[in-house]
């Protein structure tokens, strides 16, 4: 997101972007809703993240949009919509025909302004919209990491970064970067992001079943 608000900055005279954050929270987009216990559980977690986007994406967007003088608008987090949205049945809001937000694409069907290849398409890993066909970025990040973060390194993660302890060599080498840069504040990210009901170590939608063969 930074290196695309440092393109329309440097390349165009726009100054306002819209931007999908809480998409995926309201509507239940992420992968893992698919494996969710039940509609009440779902709708349980949709709210939660809601609720905890300030710390995640939200500051994500706002902080790399606003490094390039960029004013950053999310519709999908506007209270009307949201308020509306949740208050459909818990069990209409679930992914739906192996789609993930199911009631949003729908809105969309047969109307034209979206063509049906790309609306009804599976949910990306974040990493693959960025990448090349032939090697996707998750996979390029793992082999620069593996030089970068010794085993022994991460077999004493947890003495070195009790808390929020990385769970994996790639989460390792983002919290050196961030220790480098904030010194003992790791207490500014209360916990560590990752999938629910699928025993996740690591939060890439890479390592989940849904891309493995």
């Amino acid at each position: 997101m930074y290196l695309v608000s440092k393109y329309i900055s440097q390349q165009t005279d726009t100054i306002v972007v819209f931007s999908g954050e809480g998409a995926d929270e309201v509507a239940q987009g992420y992968i893992y809703f698919h494996k969710a216990p039940s509609a009440k559980e779902a709708d349980e977690e949709s709210r939660r993240l809601l609720r905890d986007l300030y710390m995640f994406d939200n500051l994500r967007a706002d902080r790399t949009t606003a490094a390039w003088g960029l004013e950053v608008r999310v519709p999908f987090l506007d209270h009307n919509f949201t308020a509306n949205y949740l208050s459909i049945p818990p069990e209409d809001r679930q992914p739906k025909n192996a789609s993930e937000k199911y009631l949003i694409r729908s809105a969309f069907a047969g109307s034209g302004l979206i063509p049906e290849e790309i609306l009804w398409r599976p949910k990306e890993a974040f990493s693959d919209g960025v990448s090349s066909q032939k090697e996707s970025w998750f996979q390029t990040l793992q082999t620069y990491i593996e030089s970068k973060v010794s085993d022994d390194q991460l077999k004493n993660a947890a003495t070195t970064y009790p808390f929020n302890t990385p769970p994996t060599k790639e989460a390792y080498f983002y919290r050196e970067i961030f220790e480098k840069n904030y010194p003992e504040r790791s207490d500014l990210i209360r916990y560590l992001w990752m999938p629910k009901w699928i025993g996740a170590t690591d939060p890439s939608a890479r390592t989940l079943n849904h891309y493995r063969p």
